[in-house]
């Protein structure tokens, strides 16, 4: 085990098809770790490790592994690209301490770019920037740091400046080193280093010093040296550039062409430059759990009580692997470790460092390091694992809610309970799936984020489990909401067998706004003396009703009050308040006029010039609304909200219409009104 000075824990991130896992590919070659490369093409990648992966050429789920370089221990997570899966991307941002944001040099600054990159900001995760295939035709690295400056807001710095491109790239002027980097493309060659031709000196020299004048907007030391003409030595150089990424001032700027071979080794160097160890970093915070108002800390020290994250829950041969990080303190196996969530003790059995789907036996692992661990029957992704003696609840990971299901049964009788477990299974692994029977018809509905989505879902149910199933055709959830503010009451009362139901409520409700979410709240008058009980099961009423509105979709954007309650001690008060609070909710959601809302997704379309208005006129029959059209060359990006019901073989479509040339990602964006 590395000291935590020397480790980097970081992800590959990126739009899809930027070449995030040929990077990690290349990474794990010139480390040492394979000494084969594999190509996505080919579906030979370490890290696509599954089936699925393999034959559609794309990643699925964030997958681990762990290279040397430099003397220095990289923990690597390869994140899919695709926005259906982007909570494997959400959840790996939260344990990581650094990024590498891989852009294409043609694609620049792609949707799901973007979508990375505010889950980066929102995590204040220090990255760095890798503009991939300079060797494609179009590629221009100006225009994409212009992009990463204009569409991120960030202060994008070139460290790293092309020589040629498409065809013609064959080389990297290294602005921290002054030298020029040759780029033979030879696997496993060091990268050969010389002086910079004449030809690009003063090229070379003007964006030296822009890069020298970011350092010293965030490093007194060289601003003084730059204020006197001075020019500083290339450790001091580094070591601002180092403290501008890790207080997110800067972003680092390299290129290369990964698939080529060319600028990986410095690339890998930037990672150990410019990215943080776990030292480099504030304490992780948490709260107490028996008092959520004090706040606590766990420095990455050995001594300190132990504090991990579970952020992945695998299900590998049938068993259960929990993907951790560790903050604080020491794990082996053998040792007990509390889960907050569950207030329960749990061992674990053992503990692993992870290569893609290879194990490898740990006997210990300590602060900064990224393991998985059997044995543990209640975590799941989100769970705090920390020394009883010493309680702390770390900041959980968000999830999404689903927009998409389908209806799902065995192909047979004696398949069914397979299905079921296999199910519960899936559920278990990946948090934005969901699973429910229908009341009215019976089908068990499985829900997620896309169409792909689901379609993997249902392959890994034959691959993965051997279960036949019946898929039938994606269905949109729908949520329902409120127009108007109204009220409602209602009086229950009932005799059941020998005992006596009473209770009576007055609620009030009102809309809120898209995407607030709902809201249940107590207006009783704190003076009139009700027990704390009988609140809380009016409430639990109001809370229950709200899960569906009258058309049987769940609820959103409402806020409910409960304004009266009445009550018996001898007639059962908490049962019957509960059922006359969904009664009176029922009554005021009539008289407020309810209405459907609809997923809208954020689409994003990539067309030539002479098939654009053929694809907006395409995508205003589905009820688009399109707000911007912006160009690069001679293609066009097309940004729009469409209903997602509206989106169901748009990808068919949009080929026939561009002839194959136009492409298009789409994530979900809000719920709204449903329009005709």
């Amino acid at each position: 085990m590395a000291k935590i000075d020397k480790l980097r824990n970081i992800g590959i991130v990126a739009h899809i098809d930027a070449g995030k896992t040929t990077v990690t590919e290349r990474f794990l070659f010139h480390s040492g770790v394979i000494h084969k490369v594999g190509e996505v093409h080919d579906g030979q990648a370490q890290t696509d490790w599954m089936e699925l992966e393999r034959e559609r050429g794309i990643t699925i789920t964030a997958a681990a592994t762990t290279l040397p370089w430099r003397n220095h221990e990289i923990h690597l997570l390869d994140t899919p690209g695709h926005v259906d899966f982007t909570i494997e991307v959400e959840r790996s941002l939260r344990v990581l301490d650094g990024a590498v944001v891989v852009l294409c040099a043609v694609g620049g600054v792609e949707p799901q770019s973007e979508t990375v990159w505010r889950q980066a900001d929102k995590f204040r995760v220090p990255r760095m920037a890798f503009i991939n295939k300079m060797d494609r035709v179009g590629a221009d690295f100006a225009a994409v740091v212009t992009e990463i400056r204009e569409r991120l807001g960030a202060n994008a710095v070139p460290l790293q400046l092309p020589v040629g491109a498409e065809d013609g790239f064959e080389g990297i002027l290294d602005l921290v080193r002054m030298k020029f980097l040759r780029l033979t493309g030879d696997l496993g060659k060091p990268e050969d280093a010389g002086p910079i031709p004449d030809e690009h000196l003063e090229i070379a020299k003007a964006a030296r010093e822009r890069m020298v004048e970011a350092a010293a907007d965030v490093d007194d030391a060289i601003a003084e040296k730059f204020l006197s003409d001075e020019e500083p030595t290339e450790v001091e150089l580094i070591a601002a550039l180092r403290r501008g990424c890790i207080g997110l001032d800067l972003i680092p700027v390299l290129c290369g062409a990964a698939l080529r071979n060319k600028g990986i080794q410095p690339l890998l160097d930037g990672v150990i430059d410019y990215l943080p160890s776990p030292t480099d970093l504030p304490a992780i915070g948490g709260v107490d759990p028996s008092d959520p108002e004090r706040r606590l800390e766990r420095h990455p020290e050995a001594k300190e009580p132990l504090a991990a994250l579970v952020f992945k829950i695998a299900i590998d041969d049938g068993r259960r692997l929990i993907y951790m990080r560790i903050f604080s303190g020491e794990i082996s196996p053998g040792m007990s470790v509390h889960n907050v969530r569950a207030g329960a003790r749990e061992k674990i059995a053992r503990l692993f460092s992870m290569h893609a789907n290879r194990r490898e036996r740990l006997n210990k692992a300590g602060p900064g390091s990224i393991v998985a661990a059997a044995g543990l029957k209640l975590a799941t992704t989100g769970d705090t694992l920390c020394d009883e003696e010493h309680p702390i609840l770390l900041e959980r990971i968000d999830t999404y809610e689903p927009v998409i299901s389908v209806a799902i049964e065995s192909r047979t009788q004696a398949g069914k309970d397979k299905l079921d477990f296999s199910l519960g299974k899936l559920e278990e692994e990946d948090p934005t799936v969901r699973v429910r029977v229908d009341e009215d018809t019976g089908q068990t509905l499985i829900s997620g984020m896309g169409e792909l989505h689901l379609e993997v879902l249902t392959d890994r149910l034959k691959r993965d489990f051997g279960v036949e199933v019946a898929v039938g055709k994606p269905q949109v959830l729908y949520r329902e909401t409120i127009h108007l503010p109204a009220k409602g009451s209602s009086t229950f009362e009932r005799k059941l067998k020998e005992a006596q139901l009473f209770g009576a409520v007055g609620c009030a409700i009102a809309p809120r706004e898209r995407g607030a979410g709902n809201r249940i709240v107590s207006a009783l008058d704190p003076g009139a003396g009700h027990p704390r009980a009988m609140i809380d099961a009016a409430l639990a009423g109001l809370e229950e009703a709200a899960e569906l509105g009258p058309e049987g979709f769940p609820m959103t954007d409402v806020e409910a009050r409960l304004l009266t309650i009445e009550y018996r001690e001898d007639a059962e008060p908490q049962v019957g308040l509960k059922v006359a609070a969904s009664e009176a909710f029922r009554s005021a959601v009539e008289q407020a006029k309810p209405l459907q809302l609809e997923p809208i997704m954020a689409v994003e379309v990539t067309v030539p010039e002479e098939n654009l208005g053929a694809v907006i006129g395409d995508l205003r029959q589905r009820r688009a609304q399109v707000h911007d059209v912006g160009g690069r060359g001679e293609t066009h990006l097309v940004s729009a909200h469409v209903p997602l019901s509206q989106m169901f073989g748009y990808s068919t479509e949009l080929r026939s219409l561009s002839k194959g040339r136009a492409t298009f990602t789409m994530r979900f964006h809000a719920y709204d009104n449903l329009t005709a």
